[in-house]
Formats: C-alpha cells, structure tokens, sequence
C-alpha cells in the first residue's frame, strides 16, 4: 500500500515510465509507516506473537525499500513497478485474516490501497489489485483459521487515525495543485489561440473577435475610431530572393514594430500572411495616420544582419469607422480598398478610404 505523494510546486522533471517507481518510493514508505501503526496496534491487543511482529517489520518498513531496490536494478523498470504495486495489495490482504479481520483496520486498507491503484492511472491495476487482495486474504484464512475478532479498541481508533488523516490531507493537496495545474493549462491553451507566436500579435481570429466587440461598443457609444491594414510590400519577392528563413525574420520584426508603435488600447493583430491589422481605439483620422506613419517609418528602417542588402517598405490602408459599416467585415473591406489605393499611388505610403490625402 502506498500513498499518493504530495508533489512541489516547483519546476520538477516530468516522470516519465522509467522514474515511476522513484515517485512511488517515498509514498511507500510514508502509506506502509502509518499502516503499520494501524495494524500493529491490533497485534498488541491481540497479544500477538513474535513472529507477527517480525513479519509486521518485513512488511511495513523493510518492504518499500526492497520494492524501489527491485524496481531500480529491472530492465523494465515500470514493470517492475506495476508489479510491486500488486504486492502491496498481497500483503494487504495477507494481514486482513492475520488480523482476525478487524473490521476497522481491514476496511480503511483495503480502501486506501484500492484506491491508490486508481490514481495511478495505469488501466485495470485497481481492479487486479483488488483480485489480488482478496485472493490473498482467502488463502491465509485456508492455512491459518484465525478467530473473528471484528471490534476495534480506542488504543486501534487513534493509531488508524493518523493514516486517513494523511490519506486525505495528500489527496486533497493532490487534488487542488491538479485544478491549480489544469487552470493554469487551459489559460495557456487559451494565450496560444489568442496569440500569433511569430510576431506576438493577436492571432486572427482573436482580433477579428475583438474588433468586432470593440466596434459595436464605440458605434453604440458614438466615439471614433479607425481601422488599419497593413501590408508589406514585394514579401514575395523577400521569400524568392532570401530565403523563408529570413521571410520569417521579416514577419516577426514588422509584428515587433507594430506592437511598439500601437497604444495601450489599440488591438494588433496578424491578419495574414504578410498582412496586419490594427484597431485604433477613440481616435480621429488624423490620430489614426500619426500612428499608420510611426509603423510605416519603423518598418522602412529595419535591417537584418542575415540580408544586409534588405530593404523593406509598406502600404497601410486607413479606413474610419462610419454608420453604415453595419459588420466588421464592411469596415475590413473599406479598409481594403485604402490598402489597394496605396498600392496604386505607389506603394510605401498611407491611403485613407475616401477623400484625398493630405
């Protein structure tokens, strides 16, 4: 029997089958300790012979470190495990009848063992456990015919005590780091869908969720706001010249770029490949064109030590938030066309949707 040991919260080495048996070593030795107590309290009411006791010894204290020294030296070292998993239910079960089935002390092992075996994981074990423990307890009670002695005494009570004390205070340790642990993954699950991890943008659809919230609370509202698009011009032609690898190099010092020059309250995101968008957040066009130039000048002063020769320039559309972009697909298209108007004019510039530039 072992008990489910408590782990840190520091970073440890994951376990992996190999080092199973070093996390149920020191379980073993705390569950078998504490059952020993419970059970030698029944032989000393019992009045039990030497031998019983000498036998409590090799059970309950020598037999956790023969099991790690078993585990270790095995060529199948998670095997090896496994099977002193179901030793510890032998044993279990051998000390029920031996015990004249103390009722107490037999239930709360036979639950507590049973139970380990389940929080291991390992498909079925608890269920072979348990044959085994059954199995065990018939046969001593074919070859040794004890007399039923089912009552516990206050002296059996307490020495049981401090075993479902501990089994309980483990397990619930146990099972709060666990929740602890899942939250803790599913936020970071959650950061990996809202974020692209080359350039550390919102991912598409995060922005595009949150775009569209933000633009139906400032319309209600009636504040302004505007939206960019951002393309990097010729990125084919970076791909063709110098490689993916420094295509990628590009993709992420533009989305570095966009992130230092953008507000606290705006919303960057990748919206493409080579494209980007930013929602500017109760601000004018003329605000909004300060910071589309901030990203476009940024943009043109990067270099790469992997492409010294590269030279980059981009084409930002500037569309305003208006009554009529019912959706945000309406606002992304009148973005669009600001885009494809800077493109036209020459590229390297700023274009509004409507209206001459300044």
């Amino acid at each position: 029997m072992h008990l489910p040991a408590p782990q840190s919260t520091a970073p440890v080495a994951p376990v992996t089958r190999a080092s199973f048996y070093r996390l149920v070593y020191p379980a073993r030795v705390l569950g078998m300790a504490l059952a020993g107590l419970a059970v030698g309290s029944v032989l000393f009411e019992h009045r039990a012979n030497a031998w019983l006791w000498a036998l409590l010894g090799i059970t309950f204290l020598l037999w956790p470190h023969l099991a790690y020294v078993h585990a270790r030296f095995s060529p199948d070292r998670y095997a090896a495990e496994k099977r002193n998993l179901l030793v510890d239910s032998l044993f279990v079960g051998m000390w029920v009848p031996l015990m004249h089935f103390n009722l107490l002390v037999s239930a709360v092992l036979t639950i507590i063992t049973t139970f380990d075996k389940v929080y291991t994981l390992i498909r079925r074990l608890w269920l072979y456990a348990l044959i085994v423990l059954i199995g065990a307890a018939a046969l001593v009670t074919l070859l040794v015919r004890p007399e039923l002695h089912p009552h516990s005494t206050i002296l059996v009570e307490l020495c049981v005590l401090p075993l479902v004390f501990v089994y309980t205070w483990v397990n619930t340790y146990r099972g709060a780091r666990l929740m602890r642990t899942t939250a803790r993954q599913n936020w970071q699950l959650a950061e990996l869908r809202r974020t692209d991890s080359q350039t550390g943008l919102h991912s598409r659809d995060h922005w595009i969720e949150r775009a569209t919230q933000a633009l139906q609370s400032l319309q209600s509202a009636d504040r302004p706001a505007c939206l960019l698009l951002i393309d990097i011009d010729h990125f084919k032609s970076v791909n063709d010249h110098f490689g993916h690898t420094v295509g990628d190099e590009v993709i992420s010092a533009v989305g570095k770029v966009i992130l230092a020059s953008v507000r606290s309250e705006d919303s960057a995101g990748r919206y493409g490949g080579d494209e980007f968008a930013v929602l500017v957040s109760q601000a004018d066009a003329r605000t909004a064109r300060a910071i589309a130039e901030r990203i476009r000048t940024q943009i043109e002063q990067l270099r790469f030590s992997s492409a010294p020769q590269l030279r980059l320039s981009s084409s930002i559309g500037l569309a305003v938030a208006l009554p009529e972009h019912a959706a945000l697909r309406d606002w992304i298209n009148a973005a669009d066309v600001a885009l494809y108007r800077a493109k036209d004019l020459g590229r390297n510039r700023v274009a509004e949707a409507a209206g001459v530039d300044p």
